[in-house]
């Protein structure tokens, strides 16, 4: 199996499955899945995240926990195939940017740095511009919620409108946040509401952070 023939056989996975972690879990231990570009993903693995937020383990554990959670509301986004791929990509940025920092564990820019890898891999895979921009605006923009919520310097709220794909974020978002140990299914609605009222509203635009 080579990358493209993995890329394919994930891509069937997101698409389709009602729990995509069982098969994505098998395929990671393909040689194909240590090579460029997946080998990105591959590195979640070894990525270690603050227990306090992340008690289920690594990055890719949340990362198969998040991909299930997204499975099973894919059929409310726009575009599931976008959605999926933001789902199984959203974290990607953190190994380069997880580090100890005063005793503990953090992936600042994350959101960040990983739009920016988001975009290098799909390059192998020659997909159309407008499909790898909107998952890359997942990518970017999934740690909004929080950074909206409680009014955080982070937030690019006039930037994250322009790109028009509020409730997909707002998907995307309560599926991370409900892809960990020790999720609330009620406190979560209710940041996801929060923050999709926040976004959506035209009128408080001006209000964005640049």
């Amino acid at each position: 199996m080579d990358i493209q023939e993995l890329y394919h056989e994930i891509n069937d996975i997101l698409e389709n499955d009602e729990q995509p972690s069982d098969k994505l879990e098998k395929l990671s231990s393909k040689a194909a899945f240590m090579e460029f570009p997946f080998s990105m993903l591959n590195s979640l693995k070894k990525t270690e995240q603050s227990k306090n937020y992340h008690p289920e383990g690594t990055a890719w554990v949340h990362t198969l926990m998040v991909v299930d959670e997204a499975a099973a509301i894919r059929h409310l986004s726009a575009d599931p195939r976008v959605f999926m791929w933001g789902a199984f990509l959203h974290d990607i940025g953190k190994p380069e940017t997880t580090a100890y920092r005063k005793g503990r564990i953090t992936s600042y820019d994350h959101d960040r740095v990983g739009a920016e890898l988001c975009k290098k891999f799909f390059e192998p895979f020659h997909e159309s511009e407008e499909f790898v921009s909107q998952v890359t605006n997942l990518v970017r923009f999934h740690m909004h919620i929080l950074y909206v919520n409680k009014e955080l310097p982070f937030s690019k709220l006039n930037e994250l409108r322009e790109t028009g794909m509020e409730k997909e974020i707002a998907l995307i978002g309560f599926a991370d946040r409900m892809g960990r140990g020790g999720a609330d299914l009620a406190t979560e609605k209710a940041e996801i509401e929060k923050f999709y009222k926040i976004a959506s509203s035209r009128n408080q635009k001006g209000k964005g952070k640049k």
